[in-house]
């Protein structure tokens, strides 16, 4: 792959890398990889699975000096990426340090649950690092995912790299369109338990919440999980949401699923995907369910928010 020649007068870079093979994949990866090694930039790869060991193979003992996620664990919330992934590979590093990251968030096998989470990530990437001096590459496997997900990485990444090395400005590029046509009413809840809830029954909403949990199956760890994401946004409803709300638990399929609605209207899209700084009171909310849930939807606009998180049962 050649050099991605914005690295030399942009401080952000964030190119999609188009694939149709495993030969195209390590040809567009590898040489990204050790091109930053060189340069003595860290460099993390973050990528599911069988692709890690692909890129892990062919580096050897370069490896050695390669910082590997597999995204099935660290990136299972699309949610999770920015802070849990990105900004801390990057906000370990000491000030004035370029980075390069390869990020896959999207993979064949996504489900369309997860899909428009993932996209708003991609979106939400160019945000989150303005002005920080940063590459991050994220491939996209042209022959076996959806020719709505190609599209769609048109309009929020700035710069497109194809097979060979061939780079080329998208013209396409619109990420905040991307993020408002995916902020999409969640589907329709099933015949669930209604528990509304005001300042003065938090405590006993959590613990509602848990019973139902349990009684869905959910383990005890997973228990905790859930009694910490309904206190968060919970709590979020009432100092941010007009004062109430309503909280909804019901299982689908292997998940749990906690569903809260106030009648607030969210209009940070990165809230919960922006690092809190150490001496930050407050502001967590979002962020720490972001961190826990093994999936996290939301949708807001002027009659209100809905944030609905899934646990694997």
């Amino acid at each position: 792959m050649t050099a991605l020649t914005t690295e030399l007068t942009a401080p952000f870079v964030h190119p999609a890398l188009f694939y149709e093979d495993e030969t195209e994949y390590l040809e567009g990866t590898v040489p990204f990889v050790r091109a930053g090694l060189k340069a003595g930039e860290p460099v993390a790869v973050a990528v599911p699975t069988e692709n890690l060991r692909l890129i892990q193979e062919v580096l050897g003992d370069e490896a050695d000096a390669v910082r590997f996620l597999d995204m099935r664990e660290a990136g299972r919330n699309p949610g999770r990426i920015i802070p849990g992934v990105l900004r801390a590979f990057f906000d370990a590093q000491p000030p004035g340090t370029r980075v390069r990251i390869i990020g896959e968030p999207i993979w064949a096998g996504r489900s369309p649950t997860e899909y428009p989470a993932c996209v708003q990530h991609e979106a939400l990437i160019n945000a989150a690092f303005q002005g920080r001096t940063a590459t991050i590459l994220c491939p996209y496997d042209t022959r076996r995912l959806a020719p709505r997900v190609i599209a769609d990485a048109y309009a929020t990444h700035p710069t497109l790299v194809r097979g060979g090395g061939v780079e080329e400005d998208s013209s396409a590029y619109a990420p905040a369109d991307v993020v408002a046509r995916y902020n999409e009413p969640l589907p329709a809840v099933p015949d669930a338990p209604v528990f509304p809830f005001a300042a003065a029954s938090l405590s006993e909403v959590r613990h509602l919440a848990v019973a139902e949990g349990s009684r869905l199956g959910l383990s005890p760890a997973r228990l905790e999980d859930l009694a910490l994401v309904t206190a968060e946004l919970t709590t979020n409803s009432v100092v941010h949401g007009g004062g109430s709300g309503e909280l909804r638990v019901w299982a689908e399929g292997g998940h749990l699923l906690c569903e809260v609605r106030d009648r607030g209207h969210l209009t940070d899209p990165l809230a919960g995907r922006r690092p809190a700084p150490r001496d930050q009171r407050g502001g967590r909310g979002l962020l720490l369910v972001n961190l826990v849930a093994d999936l996290v939807r939301l949708h807001s606009d002027r009659e209100g928010t809905t944030v609905r998180c899934w646990f694997a049962r």
